[in-house]
């Protein structure tokens, strides 16, 4: 099991850990795809070695000291769609990233991150070792992986602990801070000057003071609400509305922020679905904050209205 911070492990689990000797995992069971409907120049063998090469950078590397079982290992996916190809090995990518987390005493997955990120560019040949860039800048699409490594590392580890992620979105940061000038000036996502929803923002974000009660509201939102859904369903909703009234009141004081608009991304529908049978003052309220959170997507949430 993890040893820096608590992932439950379902109580079907517990027998068969107690009675089989454990085998440690890395972190990640990622599933990972690169499409290439259009390319012009570049060999699709390429492109092929490179989707393997990003599951097995992902998926065959120690990230963190903790000890992670087989069934604590972070599940998700990593969608490229290649747009363009120049040259033989330069790209321009959309990258959708999506993880989950289990439910205790349920087969539900609770969805962490469901986010895109448009108009990636790299260079690739068939041979390049793609590097953990933690420490020292190589190559852009090396240091976007490991960037959004920790970010996974880190979303998924406040879900389970109060502030748990401050280690890995800490890691991110450090990994924006090394990027050269040169780099940053051609791909944009790694400068606050790139517009406000990009790498550059997601880690800032992530670790203002002033988004700290979201963090903490969103491990109470699963911990203390999702996983006891089973026992005590009208308490954990009454906790998962007060874990929403505080994402509200982080948007009162950092409105509009790229961290509120994933939250949105990936929990819209969940909190539709869990609070779609509530009681009607209980729905009013939960309409009311998520319309504010994101107002382009109040329609959505109109059966709460």
């Amino acid at each position: 099991m993890k040893t820096n911070h608590i992932r439950f492990i379902s109580i079907a689990l517990l027998s068969v850990l107690f009675l089989s000797k454990s085998v440690m995992a890395q972190e990640f069971n990622l599933d990972v795809k690169v499409n290439t409907p259009t390319l012009k120049v570049a060999d699709p063998k390429t492109l092929s070695t490179l989707e393997k090469a990003i599951r097995e950078f992902y998926n065959d590397r120690k990230w963190t000291s903790d000890d992670y079982e087989s069934e604590e290992r972070i599940e998700g996916s990593i969608q490229i769609n290649i747009k363009d190809d120049p040259t033989a090995n330069t790209f321009t990518a959309d990258m959708y990233i999506s993880t989950g987390r289990p439910v205790y005493m349920s087969n539900y997955t609770s969805p962490v991150i469901n986010h895109v990120e448009k108009d990636i560019s790299f260079t690739y040949n068939e041979l390049d070792p793609l590097r953990d860039n933690r420490a020292t800048f190589t190559d852009n699409l090396s240091a976007i992986l490991t960037y959004y490594a920790y970010i996974m590392l880190g979303f998924d580890y406040d879900t389970f602990s109060p502030l748990g992620g401050d280690e890995h979105f800490k890691t991110a940061n450090n990994i924006v801070a090394n990027i050269p000038p040169n780099i940053s000036s051609q791909d944009r996502s790694w400068s606050s000057l790139g517009g406000d929803r990009n790498r550059y923002w997601l880690v800032e974000n992530l670790l203002n003071s002033r988004v700290r009660r979201y963090r903490q509201a969103v491990y109470s939102y699963h911990r203390n609400g999702l996983d006891k859904m089973e026992s005590d369903a009208v308490v954990s909703k009454a906790i998962m509305l007060s874990a929403l009234k505080e994402v509200q009141a982080v948007n009162e004081v950092y409105p509009n922020t790229m961290i509120l608009q994933m939250f949105s991304n990936s929990k819209r529908a969940e909190i539709l679905e869990i609070f779609k049978n509530s009681i009607k003052s209980e729905q009013r309220q939960v309409y009311d904050i998520m319309s504010k959170v994101d107002p382009s997507q109040a329609d959505f949430l109109k059966e709460l209205r």
